[in-house]
């Protein structure tokens, strides 16, 4: 999607949002493609996934209960077959 599209759905000035989806980029969050005057940008999940990944094993430090909160929040967001999410994050320390 292009920054200024971006910056009009979410009601941020375009330079700002450029500004933002650059510095995601340079920490491969984001790809760029230029097409014209425009730079489209994509979410690369994987790395993304990555760094969500981290950050609750990170922030959780062993006690699981502190992000389950967020866990149960994520969960109806992507159906998936049951599993222990707590357990996964323990599991991956």
């Amino acid at each position: 999607m292009p920054a200024g599209e971006l910056a009009r759905l979410m009601a941020v000035p375009q330079n700002t949002m450029s500004a933002h989806l650059s510095i995601l980029a340079r920490a491969g969050l984001v790809s760029a493609e230029r097409r014209g005057r425009s730079i489209l940008y994509r979410a690369r999940l994987s790395r993304l996934r990555e760094m969500m990944l981290f950050l609750l094993k990170d922030c959780c430090g062993g006690r699981t209960e502190v992000c389950a909160p967020l866990i149960d929040e994520l969960v109806p967001c992507c159906p998936q077959p049951p599993s222990n999410h707590l357990n996964d994050l323990k599991g991956a320390k």
